[in-house]
């Protein structure tokens, strides 16, 4: 198969941890198996495998220091929360939730629901954004780790997902009108800022 074999090799020049695979695998199985997450150990589970070792993948490709790996699993897994809390309606249409339920007194996250307690699902959305942004700051704490060819493109898509978490935050309930996605334009003014100032090199850092 060109999919797995073209895998198998990039994982074995690039010395992908095999216990990275299995924990990939493993989530991707969960999604076939269980449909609601209650507790934030649970989704995190998940998250390690669906996110957090794609930021190990990508450190391993860029060839960037084991130090990075921390904030290479956190850029990962603040990326997939705000991907949960963006896609609450979708979710809801296939079952699925993956934010901690059991952190709210909400039985589900469908809109009837959060309808009829407004201010509890706010506040629970809201929550789930403040761990976004402490864990989004420790991805960004890695930067200084980054060649600048890659930086650009990795500080966009973080600057864009900081834009989204912005505009959930200030109106959770955006989330059943619509798909919260940065324009094209936007995420082009963002490139060229981040070309023009796009942090510490690499090789100027001397530490996060």
């Amino acid at each position: 198969d060109v999919i797995i074999d073209s895998f198998v090799d990039l994982s074995r020049r690039k010395s992908f941890d095999a216990h990275w695979t299995e924990a990939f695998l493993h989530s991707m199985e969960l999604d076939l198996t269980k449909k609601v997450y209650a507790t934030l150990p649970e989704t995190l589970e998940y998250v390690y495998g669906s996110a957090e070792v794609i930021g190990l993948y990508m450190s391993r490709i860029m060839g960037l220091d084991a130090e990075s790996e921390h904030a290479a699993k956190m850029l990962g897994r603040a990326m997939q929360v705000i991907n949960f809390i963006r896609d609450i309606d979708e979710d809801n249409g296939l079952g699925r939730i993956y934010l901690p339920i059991s952190e709210t007194t909400l039985s589900d996250l469908r809109e009837e629901t959060t309808k009829n307690a407004p201010e509890e699902f706010v506040r629970f959305v809201r929550a789930q954004l403040d761990r976004y942004y402490e864990w989004q700051k420790e991805a960004e704490a890695g930067y200084c780790f980054i060649p600048r060819r890659y930086l650009v493109p990795i500080r966009t898509a973080a600057d864009m997902y900081n834009w989204t978490a912005s505009m959930i935050a200030a109106n959770p309930f955006v989330v059943y009108r619509r798909k919260v996605k940065p324009s094209r334009a936007r995420i082009v003014g963002q490139i060229v800022r981040n070309m023009i100032k796009p942090g510490r090199p690499a090789a100027e850092a001397g530490g996060p």
